[in-house]
């Protein structure tokens, strides 16, 4: 298959907040062993947990193959600092890291910050936006081969090939260069829920994954083509995104309880992104919205993780496996390469070559 028919598969390790990070370490292991390209860990103000950042990163060094992905929240943090723990995550899993790019909306999360009052959605994804722009930036400060490391000189780094970023966004300044190096993937990859208009927006512009809501394969690959469209509209090749459809996975007994908060229902329905059956009703599903055209694959949040994330690896993705409708081992070592996404050149190194080759 090529990196476009390819399905990819990706599962939410997240739920009621547990404070042990064996947790979330057993659960992302178990989904390495299915193969899926990667897991997230959501996060906001709104509610007690664990950073998913730090949690993801004490679960790197202990896992090998599966992509991390942690949301990271843009509003009233500095944008400096999420490119430097996103490169640090990159870093400490070898090539495997990602961030789901998200905003904080309510007055009550920004009296916890204190630094400003709430603002209307459009604002705050603009900003979103212009922090995965800024980010990207700082990744490139640092050329591949900006580490001397010469110790009979005492030169660490090639001073040439280290740049300042000078951006200016809605809301904040940044000037750089970066203080971590360029990450092993160049730059990690951007996932952004693209559910909200406003969120839309910023996908089509800076996000390498998209998730998207939709209640058919129609109404999937109708969102799919518009963020490909606006993609492109902004000058950026819409082969360079992945667009993986978001679904809440109940795969319990029909006597079984949701867990608390969570709402039961038909299949399918609300919004379109509950599913309540069994894991073999589950691949089918995968597998002809897949083959329609509908999308790149799926992010699938379990209901209940340490139940349905189990029938999830152990019989649905088994069943696309048996079918050869799903991989049986990741394709490669970085994020990057389990979604067929090349390694982006910095662009200083790209200006700089244009500049003597001139």
């Amino acid at each position: 298959m090529s990196a476009r028919t390819s399905l990819h598969l990706a599962a939410e390790i997240g739920g009621p907040p547990h404070y042990d990070a064996g947790h979330y370490l057993r659960l992302a292991r178990l989904a390495e062993d299915g193969a899926l390209d990667y897991v997230t860990l959501g996060d906001s103000f709104a509610r007690p947990g664990l950073d998913a950042l730090a949690v993801l990163a004490r679960v790197a060094p202990a896992t090998d193959r599966i992509g991390l992905v942690p949301t990271v929240t843009t509003t009233h943090t500095e944008p400096f600092h999420v490119s430097s723990a996103v490169a640090t995550l990159d870093w400490v899993s070898r090539g495997r890291a990602g961030w789901q790019a998200d905003v904080s909306t309510t007055e009550a999360e920004a009296r916890l910050v204190g630094r400003r009052p709430a603002a209307p959605p459009a604002a705050l994804w603009q900003e979103a936006g212009e922090v995965a722009d800024v980010s990207g930036r700082l990744w490139d400060s640092w050329e591949d081969d900006a580490e001397i490391r010469d110790a009979a000189t005492g030169r660490f780094i090639d001073r040439d090939k280290l740049h300042y970023v000078d951006f200016e966004g809605s809301t904040f300044t940044v000037k750089g260069p970066a203080i971590v190096p360029r990450p092993p993937q160049g730059r990690p990859v951007v996932v952004i829920d693209a559910t909200t208009a406003p969120a839309r927006e910023a996908a089509a512009r800076h996000a390498d994954v998209v998730h998207v809501r939709a209640t058919t394969p129609e109404q999937a690959a109708t969102v799919r083509d518009e963020v490909l469209r606006k993609a492109a509209a902004h000058g950026r090749d819409p082969g360079s995104l992945r667009v993986l459809v978001a679904l809440t996975v109940d795969l319990g007994d029909v006597e079984t309880a949701p867990e608390p908060g969570l709402e039961s229902g038909p299949q399918l329905a609300g919004r379109g992104t509950y599913f309540r059956g069994g894991p073999v009703d589950l691949a089918d599903l995968i597998a002809q919205w897949h083959r329609s055209g509908a999308a790149d694959g799926f992010h699938l949040t379990p209901i209940t993780p340490e139940r349905d994330l189990e029938r999830i690896v152990n019989s649905t993705v088994a069943l696309l496996q048996h079918r050869s409708l799903f991989r049986t081992f990741h394709p490669g070592g970085t994020l990057r390469e389990h979604l067929g996404l090349v390694r982006p050149a910095s662009r200083y190194a790209a200006a700089r070559t244009a500049a003597e080759e001139a």
